[in-house]
């Protein structure tokens, strides 16, 4: 196997994000005691792109969303993670097909807290050149604007330093409707020195699968979120009576029951 296939085929073995012609995998980097990992940067497109690569500092609030957070309003523990991640290279072109892998390494200081240290990565489209024949097209009279949309991809890295532990709880499970449809909210608390991170479960009195919602955290910066799962008409229908929804490591960490809570839904 050739090293582009051998990329491509890491790229599709471990959960990958898109977004416009990109793919990214894996969606989240965890490393632990020091030393570096990659990430997979896929061109899926029938056109050369060029992505440029940076380090963000986004805060989670008790909804769920994840917010930016300017450099000059960062605390001691986002200032650290910003200063010990390193990456190559910083900007990346990719042919139709081709794979690259972005380089991460952790270089925590000497005195370096316990704790968990997070930063997001992004990977963002940069628009075409436009070529002057096509510039010069404006007429002499008015203005012309062109809208070209940036797509892009932020993913966490996560440095952990010490023997750190957590647990979490689920509470309070039921169904909202509104404009955007009917969600599943629960209420999700954690515990301990570190995020928790993994998937929801919902099964029927059955004990059959309703919603795997995959993707789910609760990072140290707060303590409670609402957990929302979005439900088809049918999923509703299958969710009527005792329910027991369950939170869990993804199947490739292990599939660990992290918590779980067991209600009726009428």
């Amino acid at each position: 196997m050739t090293g582009a296939a051998a990329l491509a085929a890491l790229a599709f073995a471990v959960p990958a994000q898109a977004q416009g012609d990109l793919l990214v995998a894996p969606t989240r980097v965890v490393v632990s005691g020091g030393g570096g990992a990659e990430v997979i940067l896929s061109n899926i497109g029938s056109e050369a792109a060029t992505y440029r690569i940076a380090l963000e500092l986004r805060r989670m609030d008790e909804d769920g969303d994840i917010n930016d957070v300017p450099e000059a309003e960062a605390n001691a523990t986002e200032q650290a993670g910003l200063g010990m991640v390193r990456y190559a290279p910083r900007r990346i072109t990719l042919l139709p097909g081709q794979p690259q892998s972005v380089r991460i390494s952790i270089r925590p200081p000497e005195g370096l807290a316990d704790g968990e240290y997070r930063v997001h990565m992004s990977f963002r489209a940069v628009p075409p050149a436009i070529p002057a024949e096509q510039a010069g097209d404006a007429p002499a009279t008015g203005v012309s604007i062109k809208l070209i949309p940036v797509y892009g991809i932020t993913i966490p890295v996560i440095f952990r330093k010490g023997r750190l532990e957590a647990t979490a709880t689920l509470a309070n499970p039921h169904l909202v409707t509104g404009d955007r449809g009917t969600f599943l909210e629960l209420d999700m608390t954690r515990s301990g020195s570190r995020s928790v991170y993994g998937e929801l479960i919902g099964k029927n009195a059955k004990g059959d699968t309703v919603f795997d919602l995959k993707g789910v955290a609760v990072y140290p910066e707060i303590n409670r979120r609402v957990a929302r799962v979005p439900l088809s008409p049918e999923q509703v229908v299958q969710l009527k009576g005792p329910v027991r929804i369950e939170y869990r490591e993804l199947p490739e960490n292990g599939g660990q029951l992290i918590a779980d809570v067991a209600t009726n839904i009428n």
